[in-house]
Order: structure tokens, then C-alpha cells, then sequence
């Protein structure tokens, strides 16, 4: 199977054509978002208030990244685990957010928002922070800067690569796995 090249901001003509399993490369722009900044983006959303970007086909990467070296853009860029975010994702695709980046597994009611507003979650390795750091090419913090590495980040990616763990039509990459393995 070859690997499907995908370009920011997605959408639903392109989530559709992902299925689980599938590896994607991701290019264009993505935002960098973890727990304390989600609670604030829904608190956003509940009042009303303008976001701090267009979630509008966004994918949203659940990543710590390390300080940056010299002369490098970020540091080490590996996912934090999802489950996390899951609160607060499905208002997140309620207004627009078609990606999730990260690892491990989602919530019933994750996966169902998924299916019922047309986005997708990737999974990206963990333990590989530093070489997926090598695709991104661009790092600006666009929101609570005091947050650290919790702040939201505009990052520009180029082939950065991924797998579909959830589809929009309710596959689930790693319950495929066990089911397999447990036949084996």
C-alpha cells in the first residue's frame, strides 16, 4: 500500500479517503495542542470568543515538545497520549477540527464524533520525537505562551508521517490488531 500524501487543512473529501490502517504523510500547517490548552480553546467556544486559529479542517498534534537546540526549529516532537484530550475533542470537531495526532487509544464518544463530523485520528510513533522533529519546519507559539509546552503552536510540517488508527467510518486500527492477534 502506498503512502497517501495528504496537505492542511483537510477536508471531508479527503478524511473520507483515509481508512484505518492507511499511512499517511501530513504538509502544511498543523497546531500543537495539549490539556491545558484545549480546556481554555472550549472555554473559547463556550463563550464565544475568537480562537486562537481557524479550526476550520485543523489538525491538532497532542505533542511536549523539547526546547529547540541552536539552529533547529523544535526540539525532540514525539505525541503524548490522546486520552487526555478526550473531553474536549468532540466539541473540537463540532466546530470544524477534522485531525488528531498522537497515541494510544480514544474514547467511544471520541470515535463517534469522529463519524458523525467526518475527521480522522493518527497515530504518530512515540519514541521517535527526535526524527519526527526532522519534519517539522516551522514552530511559532500563536497562544498562552505561559502555558510552555502546553502553549498552541502553529507548526509547519513537510511529509510528516502518520497512520490512520481511526476512520471516519468507525475502524479502529487497534482493536483490528488484537482482533488478529488473538485468531493467531
Amino acid at each position: 500500500m502506498a503512502t497517501k500524501k495528504i496537505t492542511t487543512p483537510l477536508t471531508d473529501e479527503v478524511v473520507r479517503g483515509l481508512r484505518a490502517g492507511d499511512e499517511v504523510e501530513i504538509t502544511g500547517v498543523i497546531y500543537q495542542a495539549r490539556d491545558s490548552a484545549h480546556k481554555r480553546i472550549v472555554a473559547l467556544i463556550e463563550s464565544g470568543d475568537p480562537l486562537p486559529f481557524d479550526m476550520q479542517g485543523a489538525v491538532i498534534y497532542y505533542m511536549g515538545p523539547s526546547p529547540a537546540r541552536p539552529g533547529k526549529v523544535i526540539g525532540s516532537a514525539g505525541p503524548t497520549t490522546s486520552g487526555r484530550m478526550d473531553v474536549y475533542a468532540p466539541t473540537l470537531m463540532a466546530h470544524g477540527l477534522k485531525g488528531m495526532i498522537g497515541k494510544g487509544l480514544r474514547t467511544p464518544e471520541v470515535k463517534a464524533a469522529m463519524r458523525e463530523h467526518t475527521a480522522v485520528y493518527l497515530a504518530a510513533t512515540g519514541g521517535a520525537g527526535a526524527l519526527l522533529a526532522q519534519r517539522i519546519v516551522g514552530n511559532e507559539t500563536i497562544a498562552w505562551p505561559e502555558l510552555g509546552a502546553e502553549a498552541v503552536a502553529r507548526l509547519e510540517v513537510r511529509d510528516f508521517p502518520a497512520i490512520v488508527v481511526n476512520d471516519c467510518y468507525g475502524a479502529d486500527l487497534y482493536e483490528e490488531g488484537r482482533a488478529r492477534y488473538a485468531k493467531s
